[in-house]
């Protein structure tokens, strides 16, 4: 006699993932996070300085080769190199003329350093990085316009005033009717909402101020 295998009541099924009964080391995939992306801020080229030291180091070093080959060729040097010489064997360390030239240099060697060291574009604001290989910047000018026009549509402002800095907006407003602190509280709301909608690496803290218009006469 022949029979006839039942039919697995599992087979062709999906395995359950939440059944107790299922072994602990089956592996389940995760969506991986994207990994946080650093902001730095914008480096300006410095085209204006690093023309004008280039173009003075190439005059001086120009003109000093000139003489040393001059005076190699059996010829006089010339008067200024003369003059520098015997000013600096003979002058003393105090003499206001040295401690002036001194003073001058140090202050153009850090003011280079500075240049060297710091980014500048202080007037473009990073902003946040969706992606990896994309950068970009807001102006700070077209910022404040844009906050600008979110608080002309209170009810009450008058006119606003909005400075964008790199850590705090500053925001005067002034308002012809209403409560001033219903007004500072809508205004306070409107701009927090616009600052998020910039979509800066870093939104500057608000700092509003509303007052009533000056009374004429």
């Amino acid at each position: 006699m022949t029979t006839t295998p039942e039919p697995d009541p599992t087979r062709g099924r999906a395995p359950d993932l939440t059944d107790p009964g299922r072994p602990d080391d089956v592996p389940v995939l995760a969506a991986d996070a994207p990994a946080p992306t650093r902001v730095r801020r914008f480096w300006a080229v410095r085209r204006i300085p690093a023309a004008l030291l280039a173009a003075l180091v190439l005059a001086g070093s120009g003109l000093l080769l000139y003489d040393v080959a001059a005076v190699r060729a059996d010829r006089s040097a010339m008067a200024w190199r003369r003059e520098l010489a015997d000013a600096l064997a003979t002058r003393p360390l105090d003499d206001a003329l040295v401690v002036t030239g001194a003073a001058v240099a140090v202050v153009l060697g850090l003011w280079l350093l500075v240049l060297a060291a710091t980014p500048g574009l202080r007037a473009v604001l990073p902003m946040r990085r969706d992606h990896a290989d994309i950068r970009a910047g807001l102006d700070r000018d077209a910022a404040a316009l844009a906050l600008r026009d979110r608080a002309m549509e209170v009810s009450g402002v008058q006119s606003v005033r909005v400075r964008v800095g790199r850590s705090k907006v500053g925001v005067r407003a002034v308002s012809h009717f209403r409560a001033l602190d219903e007004v500072r509280a809508d205004v306070e709301a409107v701009l927090a909402a616009g600052v998020d909608e910039l979509a800066l690496a870093h939104p500057p803290a608000l700092q509003v101020r509303v007052a009533r218009p000056p009374r004429k006469g």
